[in-house]
C-alpha cells in the first residue's frame, strides 16, 4: 500500500497541533477539508488514527502514534530532496527559511534580513520567531535553513557555534525603590524582589536563572511571562525587576520608562548562537546568508 503523502501531511499536522482547527489555520486550509483528508487517510490505512475529543481536540490512537513516529523522518527526507533541487537553481530564485529566538529576531536580525533582500531580491524570505527550544526542534525537522538562538542548546544532531555576544541588564522602573539607590545595590536587596522571567524553553529565561544562581540570589518570587516586550511593560509599570538583553531594553531606557539597576558584582553577558545540522549541505541562499552573518560580527 502506497501512502498518500498529502493526506499523511494533513494527519500529521492535526496530530502536532492537537486539533483540526489549529492544523487548518497552520496549513491555510478550511477545517472541513482537513477533516475530510484525515478521514480519507484513515480509510486508506484501514485504522482509526485519532480519537476526537471535546472542543475539537484530538489524541493519537496506537496506530496514529506508530505513524507519527515515522512522520518526522519522512518529511525531513522530502525537504532534503527539495533543498538539493533548490541548491541547483542557485540564488536566482528559491526560498530561505530563517528561524530565530525572539530577541534575536526582533533586535539583531532585521538589518541582516534587509541586506540579504537587497542583494538577492528574488529569494523569498520566511522568518519564524519562537523560543530557543522551538527553533531547535524546527531545525531538526529541516523546517529551517538558518537558526539563531539566544540560549544554550544541547540537542542530539545539532551543532552550536558562537555568533556574537551581548550584554544583559538588570532593569526596573525609574521610581522603583532600588533605582533610587545612590550606590550599587546588594544581592540581598535583589533577593527581596519579584523577578520577571520568560517562559520555559526561552533562552533569555535560562540565562537569567543561571545568573541568579551564579550570584546566589533566591528571589522572593518569580513571575513567568511569555514575551520580552510584555516583561518590559510589566517592569515599567512597577512590578518587579528583570534581566533582559541590553538591546531589547534600549528603547524603553531611552524613553525614561525603564532604568538599569547597578548591583554589586552583577554582570551578565551571553553568547548568541548559530545552530547547524552537520550532515546537511546548505542551499545556495543559506550559504549566502551565513556569509552575511559572518560579516555582521566583524
Amino acid at each position: 500500500m502506497a501512502l498518500n503523502l498529502h493526506l499523511f501531511r494533513l494527519f500529521a499536522a492535526v496530530a502536532r497541533h492537537g486539533s483540526f482547527s489549529r492544523a487548518a489555520d497552520a496549513l491555510h486550509l478550511s477545517q472541513p477539508s482537513v477533516s475530510k483528508g484525515v478521514r480519507d487517510f484513515e480509510a486508506q490505512v484501514g485504522s482509526r488514527l485519532l480519537e476526537r475529543r471535546g472542543a475539537g481536540g484530538v489524541t493519537l490512537t496506537e496506530a496514529g502514534g506508530l505513524l507519527m513516529r515515522h512522520a518526522a523522518a519522512l518529511f525531513a527526507a522530502e525537504r532534503a530532496a527539495e533543498e538539493e533541487l533548490a541548491a541547483l537553481r542557485g540564488l536566482a530564485r528559491g526560498t530561505l527559511a530563517v528561524g530565530a529566538s525572539t530577541t534575536v529576531a526582533t533586535y539583531h536580525l532585521p538589518p541582516i534580513l534587509g541586506a540579504f533582500h537587497k542583494r538577492y531580491p528574488e529569494v523569498e524570505l520566511r522568518l519564524t520567531s519562537a523560543n530557543t527550544r522551538e527553533i531547535a526542534e524546527l531545525l531538526s525537522a529541516r523546517e529551517l535553513d538558518i537558526a539563531l538562538v539566544e540560549g544554550p542548546v544541547d540537542e542530539p544532531g545539532i551543532e552550536a557555534r558562537p555568533w556574537r555576544e551581548e550584554e544583559m541588564v538588570l532593569i526596573a522602573a525609574p521610581d522603583h525603590r532600588l533605582a533610587r539607590a545612590t550606590a550599587p545595590v546588594s544581592t540581598d536587596a535583589l533577593a527581596e524582589e519579584i523577578v520577571i522571567v520568560r517562559e520555559p524553553g526561552s533562552g533569555t529565561r535560562d540565562v537569567a536563572l543561571a545568573a541568579l544562581e551564579a550570584h546566589r540570589i533566591v528571589p522572593r518570587s518569580i513571575l513567568e511571562v511569555g514575551s520580552t516586550e510584555a516583561i518590559k511593560q510589566i517592569v515599567a509599570g512597577g512590578l518587579g525587576i528583570a534581566i533582559v538583553s541590553a538591546a531589547a531594553a534600549a528603547d524603553q531606557i531611552a524613553l525614561g520608562k525603564l532604568t538599569v539597576l547597578r548591583a554589586q558584582g552583577f554582570a551578565v553577558r551571553r553568547t548568541l548562537t548559530r545552530l547547524h545540522l552537520p550532515a546537511r549541505q546548505p542551499s545556495a541562499p543559506a550559504a549566502a546568508f551565513d556569509a552575511l552573518l559572518d560579516r555582521s560580527v566583524k
